[in-house]
């Protein structure tokens, strides 16, 4: 089931001079520059209300081939020819596009997958900034010289591997767009973007911007469609040379083993259990919020989303009273109300959400808050009110599985060394934190933790779209954001020059 909002009369003006009928859109394939009829269509459906109010393009097999000649043939002509500093220009252009159209682009992302609207702007200004950071470092990705022997002059270069692929989640469609095709586009690939069918029409809008503001025909194809069909088509593709997939651990698996069949490398960026780790020496004003927030942010719905609240015994009680507060003040409404907390995507995560907070209750871990959905939520929304657990055990399956809803648990320890074991006792590795003003004890945390991000007396760091993100474990390989991740976008070639 798709998410989003359709209104037959209501058009997003997406540039100067132009309305795009979101319908219209919405019931379209681009491919090659051009908007193509799908032989089938999905329903789009409201989190908010539940309400379906659209019909989405389902791409099949045949529509994944066309995308992937159309970049094929744009990868060998008139993308591929460009040089760096041109491609830069282009996506320089696009990012002030996206920027100037920021409020309909927020509606839009805010309404597609329901988060607030204030968290759905950032997510704009987010790609808005990729763009930005990537036009700039298009002509900066170097190689080098290696010193040898004193007749050969031995360099390498750094080349696009022609034809990525990207299968992006339904819970941050624009930031990853920005953080994986963005990076591939700027590397020199030409790209093939499946969104998820649940969230696909900020992916669509962005794809009718890029061609405005100049890119080329091919460059960048979208298809939508299911992830058993749409997805596992493109993951499959032997004329895919690179696959960048955000998702869960399990799809994941699946999307690996079906590029590797094709020895394709993949970037994977999957699911998380994140720590933040509380020191009785912490300055707790100034983590109290991001304690909270880094729980429930998009409904919890996030791969780095802190669902464990690691604290030194002897702060527990205070700072569970604080956490208290915090949690019982929370709000929760349709996306449209730009509250502290929007619907979860769709009904089946609901009631998965639902049965994990059911089984803490049966369990009787202690429910320290709760948040409160608002009366004037609409009756079908996928709504779950945000819960704070305590007295959690380390084992239990709220502290060691992902349940990607506004469900976080806090767990007590006694020494570093407690600390350590327990916020490495899960399967994942993505993000975590530690509060304390104690610096030698930071570093060493930092050094303990097995994860892809650390962070020292904050948690996400605003999000910098510089700072290389990727996991360990379970939570998956490679990176993404940042220069590290322009590297993956790019295969390494050795040149060796005798010349005697």
């Amino acid at each position: 089931m798709a998410l989003g909002v359709i209104d037959r009369t209501a058009r997003l003006r997406l540039h100067d001079g132009f309305a795009g009928n979101i319908g219209m859109i919405a019931e379209k394939l681009f491919i090659a520059g051009r908007w193509m009829d799908a032989s089938s269509t999905i329903l789009i459906e409201d989190p908010s209300t539940g309400e379906k109010i659209g019909t989405l393009a389902a791409g099949r097999a045949g529509d994944v081939d066309a995308a992937v000649n159309a970049a094929a043939k744009a990868y060998a002509g008139a993308w591929g020819k460009l040089t760096a500093a041109e491609r830069g220009r282009i996506l320089m252009k696009m990012s002030g596009a996206v920027a100037a159209k920021a409020d309909a682009l927020a509606d839009l992302e805010a309404r597609d997958v329901g988060k607030p609207l204030k968290q759905a702007r950032a997510d704009v200004l987010a790609l808005s900034r990729y763009l930005e950071f990537y036009a700039g470092a298009a002509d900066k990705l170097h190689g080098e010289t290696i010193p040898y022997l004193a007749d050969y002059t031995v360099y390498t270069l750094r080349e696009p591997h022609g034809v990525t692929a990207h299968i992006v989640p339904w819970n941050y469609p624009m930031q990853i767009i920005g953080r994986s095709v963005v990076g591939a586009l700027a590397a020199g690939n030409a790209t093939v973007v499946k969104p998820a069918e649940e969230a696909s029409l900020t992916a669509l809008a962005f794809a009718r911007i890029a061609q405005e503001c100049g890119l080329p025909d091919g460059a960048m194809n979208v298809v939508t469609g299911i992830g058993e069909e749409t997805g596992a088509a493109l993951a499959a593709h032997p004329g895919i040379h690179h696959l960048s997939f955000t998702g869960s651990t399990g799809v994941g698996a699946l999307v690996q083993a079906a590029a590797g069949r094709n020895a394709v490398p993949v970037t994977l960026e999957l699911g998380g259990k994140s720590p933040q780790i509380v020191f009785a020496d912490a300055d707790i004003e100034r983590a109290l919020p991001f304690l909270v927030n880094a729980g429930i942010q998009n409904a919890g719905q996030t791969c780095s989303a802190a669902s464990r609240l690691l604290v030194e015994r002897k702060l527990y009680e205070p700072l569970l009273e604080k956490l208290g507060e915090r949690y019982r003040a929370l709000r929760v409404g349709a996306a449209k109300d730009d509250l502290d907390v929007g619907p979860l995507i769709s009904g089946p995560q609901k009631s998965r959400v639902e049965g994990f907070i059911a089984q803490g209750r049966k369990d009787g871990h202690r429910v320290i808050a709760e948040g409160k959905i608002e009366a004037s939520a609409p009756r079908g929304g996928h709504f779950v009110a945000p819960v704070l657990f305590a007295d959690v055990a380390p084992d239990h399956t709220l502290a060691r599985d992902e349940i990607f809803g506004p469900v976080q648990v806090v767990i007590p320890f006694d020494t570093e060394e407690d600390a350590i074991r327990i916020a490495n006792g899960t399967d994942y590795g993505l993000v975590a934190g530690v509060w304390t003003r104690d610096g030698s004890r930071a570093l060493r945390m930092a050094r303990a933790i097995h994860t892809g991000q650390m962070f020292i007396n904050n948690y996400g760091a605003g999000g910098g779209v510089e700072l290389p993100f990727g996991g360990t474990g379970r939570s998956g390989h490679g990176r993404e954001k940042g220069f590290e991740a322009l590297y993956a976008f790019t295969r390494l070639k050795t040149v060796a020059a005798f010349h005697g």
